[in-house]
């Protein structure tokens, strides 16, 4: 192995240890991808959880700054196809290799931007910002799962936004106490959360529901490289969904909802049984 060849595990090492750490939802299904786009997703999700991170943890800095520094490398290391920082030297390489949209990578920006300038969000800003904080990353993977079939990239792109949807709004539900007392952010537009009521939170699920069929309708049409990993992940946040959806308001924003690990292996049995049976 050459030197550089060296270098270039080490980074998607480092991808691939910051999404095991961050969502064992996501990493798990990560491996039941093919092994050759796993590490390709594996850079995609590092990359946007260091971008997330600038936002909504570093406090004591200057995240504006930190997350224009960020994003001038973020194009460096793409147009140079080398980067010093190992999380962005394995994103080059999975936006170079499969041709990722420069527009993608820009949307994202301009949402992680929005979580320093927004605290509230009206309807459009809210659809903005879920398309450039969650829709691309789908619209990311599902370029590297179609790399060479831009027929079927253009086909599934519609499910493919929708699942990341459904993602992110599941994601706000149950981070809606630490966004509103550690960050003083509300995403959901004429939604109060100092008296969020059960008819808001049946309102946003119904929402939900939709999003998850939708994005239903094209895992089941993913080729078989990426339908089982794809389909896991689905599964996950669908429990988690459902188990928020049994939660009552005041519950919600007291506390964090959560699968258990225990559950999630079962849901794993059960995914790969179906899937293994045409089930899926």
């Amino acid at each position: 192995m050459s030197t550089i060849d060296l270098y270039n595990v080490n980074a998607l090492a480092c991808s691939k240890s910051t999404t095991r750490r961050y969502s064992t939802s996501f990493s798990l299904g990560i491996k039941l991808l093919a092994p050759e786009v796993r590490e390709a997703v594996y850079a995609i999700y590092g990359f946007v959880r260091f971008a997330d991170e600038i936002v909504d943890t570093f406090h004591n800095h200057d995240k504006a700054d930190l997350l224009q520094r960020f994003r001038k490398e973020t194009y460096v290391a793409i147009d140079e196809g080398i980067s010093t920082n190992p999380i962005l030297h394995s994103f080059q390489m999975a936006v170079n290799k499969y041709s990722i949209d420069e527009e993608l990578i820009e949307a994202f920006f301009e949402s992680m931007a929005m979580d320093l300038d927004y605290k509230k969000y009206d309807r459009q800003n809210f659809k903005s910002y879920i398309y450039g904080s969650a829709e691309v990353v789908g619209l990311m993977c599902l370029r590297v799962f179609y790399k060479d079939d831009p027929d079927g990239y253009e086909a599934l792109k519609h499910p493919a936004r929708k699942l990341g949807e459904a993602f992110q709004k599941v994601n706000f539900l149950r981070d809606v106490q630490s966004d509103l007392e550690e960050r003083g952010r509300t995403y959901f537009p004429g939604v109060d959360l100092f008296n969020f009521s059960m008819v808001q939170k049946e309102k946003i699920e119904k929402e939900i529901e939709e999003d998850f069929r939708e994005a239903y309708k094209g895992i089941v049409k993913l080729k078989k490289e990426a339908r089982l990993g794809v389909y896991i992940a689905y599964i996950y946040y669908l429990k988690l969904f459902r188990k928020i959806k049994e939660t009552p308001p005041k519950t919600i924003m007291h506390r964090r909802i959560r699968v258990s690990n225990w559950v999630k292996m079962s849901l794993l049995f059960q995914g790969v049984m179906k899937h293994e049976f045409g089930q899926v």
